[in-house]
């Protein structure tokens, strides 16, 4: 699975040098060169990890980083700086940072503390099925890699039977949770679910009469 990095750095051949390593390490990079850029992107996409420096314009990344977690951003986040002196790592901690790394960087050692942050992190946000993931924070399952545009309320359907696999699930627990309401609209139920089984045909059981079982072990089965 790719995963995508916002990297804010104002020294532009700076972050052309690390944006060009990075994806060639696999990674998709955004590139902001000052903190209100770097809103705009965060506020726009979905990232599995920020890359802050820490002298800017305008605003320092401790205080830009704050201020995405004031909003409740929990992106994890690495500073990467030529500041050394304790008080910027302290309070670069105190802001939400997940670790600190100084330039000149050592790019190896680099794409070890990302994956390690990156994994850290992840652990309980997504769901591996077979070749396709599930991104719960960004609400969208992948193939490979690549995104699949189902809709929110599908994605939802399909994180709701993945979660209760092998148990039915029951026409009022999904309408409940995709619209709020108790009284099942069936019709946009079997929608959603056409769109489903032609992911996953042989995992998905109907309960005639109740809804829909999910079964894991069945993923691969598409024999």
């Amino acid at each position: 699975m790719l995963r995508k990095i916002l990297l804010l750095e104002d020294d532009r051949l700076y972050s052309e040098t690390l944006k060009d390593f990075l994806e060639d390490e696999g990674f998709i990079i955004d590139v902001a060169l000052d903190p209100y850029s770097a809103y705009d992107l965060a506020y726009e996409n979905n990232y599995d990890l920020y890359l802050f420096d820490i002298n800017l314009p305008f605003e320092s990344g401790i205080e830009a980083l704050k201020s995405l977690k004031d909003s409740g951003d929990k992106t994890p986040t690495i500073f990467v700086t030529s500041r050394d002196d304790k008080s910027s790592l302290i309070d670069g901690f105190k802001a939400g940072a997940d670790d600190y790394i100084k330039k000149p960087v050592d790019l190896d050692e680099l794409i070890v503390r990302i994956n390690a942050v990156i994994k850290r992190n992840h652990t309980d946000s997504t769901i591996i099925l077979g070749e396709y993931t599930l991104d719960l924070q960004a609400k969208e399952i992948l193939h490979n890699g690549e995104p699949l545009k189902l809709g929110y309320r599908v994605f939802l359907l399909l994180e709701l039977l993945v979660k209760n696999s092998g148990t039915a699930v029951s026409y009022e627990e999904i309408y409940e949770t995709l619209w709020g309401k108790e009284e099942p609209n069936l019709a946009t139920i079997r929608v959603y679910m056409v769109k489903l089984k032609k992911i996953f045909p042989k995992a998905i059981e109907a309960v005639r009469g109740y809804g829909y079982i999910f079964h894991k072990d069945r993923v691969w089965n598409f024999g």
